[in-house]
């Protein structure tokens, strides 16, 4: 297949599933599905999905382009590449929530502290170019505010590597100024490694057995080092347009290597945000960004969109994926007690939107904040 920016695009198709409740009237389409189409337009990406979640009904949306294979219009046409609602793909650094929902649970039931140096699981693997592993804590690893340098500058997120590897990558570099937030994977490669130290199972093992599993998230996986995607799944393509639907997970770990659905992201952060994965006490911890200086909390961050409103998640970026979950937070349904049991039954509470493009860039950077103020906004008459 030819590289898609060889291709000739065709007008963009739009889709809409609505589950609307018995009774209802169909509403017209929301704003945010008017701002998907766009993501293939001045985005440039090859298709684009959303699945929207609040209460008992779920919304999903789809664009893309239909190309020709040889360059010439209206021959020889077929369908772009569309994204179906149950397709599996790669979400990058959305792997760091799920990380640091096992930290704190971890934390919630003693095992570890939140105030414990690095030295502390993994004593002497970060020393060198002034790196000192009895001066970061894991809080510190959670919030990016460890100062540690990141692997994936020198390795670009394509290169594989065993978490030492990725760790002694960083630590041929000097330190940032700590205290101060500067994103690193290196950060949840480290916190991986803790999660193995202190259960003697590896990070995967524990997400699956504490959230995956719980949450029936029967879409997500920890692919270690395989390849392929599951079933059903698309294409994913770099930035110059080859086909990278192929791609060793060890590129990123425990930083990005999550594989998932639109359907689980949505059931995931759900459930998390409405207290049902963690006590209340580890969740404010989750969502303080006082440590980062209002940046980032624990494998989440907070935007602010124009009309006040405060959505919480985080994105993820691999080669040929880009995806982005935000959500409310639903503060009356945060449990009291640690006592909460987890449903696998439909998400209630949070409103939760989850879109993904199959490409790892947008060319407009002013779609994404478009797309979240439409969804989240209140539409004025």
């Amino acid at each position: 297949m030819p590289p898609l920016r060889t291709l000739l695009a065709l007008p963009v198709s739009l889709a809409l599933l609505g589950l609307i409740p018995a009774g209802s009237m169909a509403p017209a389409p929301p704003a945010s599905d008017s701002v998907l189409s766009q993501f293939v337009t001045r985005g440039k990406a090859p298709a684009a999905a959303l699945l929207a979640h609040e209460e008992s009904a779920s919304r999903f949306a789809h664009a893309e382009t239909a190309t020709t294979t040889d360059g010439t219009s209206g021959a020889n046409v077929r369908p772009g590449n569309a994204i179906r609602l149950a397709d599996h793909f790669r979400a990058g650094s959305i792997t760091k929530t799920f990380i640091a929902t096992v930290v704190l649970q971890l934390a919630a039931e003693h095992r570890l502290s939140l105030s414990d140096s690095v030295d502390a699981h993994l004593p002497g693997l970060v020393r060198g170019a002034a790196n000192d592993g009895r001066t970061p804590t894991l809080r510190a690893l959670l919030t990016h505010t460890s100062g540690l340098a990141d692997f994936t500058a020198e390795t670009s997120g394509t290169v594989p590597v065993t978490p030492v590897q990725a760790v002694h990558i960083a630590l041929t570099h000097t330190p940032s100024e700590r205290g101060r937030f500067a994103y690193s994977n290196t950060n949840y490669v480290l916190l991986g490694m803790i999660v193995e130290q202190v259960t003697g199972r590896s990070y995967a093992a524990e997400a699956e057995r504490r959230v995956i599993t719980p949450l029936r998230l029967t879409g997500t996986s920890f692919p270690g080092a395989r390849r392929s995607l599951p079933d059903p799944h698309g294409r994913a393509y770099a930035t110059d347009g080859s086909d990278v639907t192929e791609l060793d997970p060890r590129v990123a770990g425990a930083a990005g290597e999550l594989v998932t659905t639109l359907g689980d992201l949505n059931r995931f952060y759900a459930a998390l945000l409405r207290g049902d994965l963690l006590p209340p006490r580890q969740l404010r911890e989750m969502l303080n960004t006082r440590t980062a200086h209002g940046s980032y909390g624990m494998g989440l961050y907070p935007v602010e969109l124009p009309c006040g409103t405060t959505v919480w998640g985080h994105n993820g970026r691999i080669s040929g994926s880009y995806v982005r979950t935000a959500a409310t937070v639903p503060h009356s349904q945060l449990r009291s007690s640690g006592d909460t049991p987890m449903s696998g039954g439909t998400p209630i509470g949070p409103r939760v939107l989850t879109f993904r493009v199959n490409t790892d860039a947008i060319a407009d950077p002013d779609l994404e904040p478009a797309l979240l103020a439409a969804e989240f906004c209140p539409r004025t008459p």
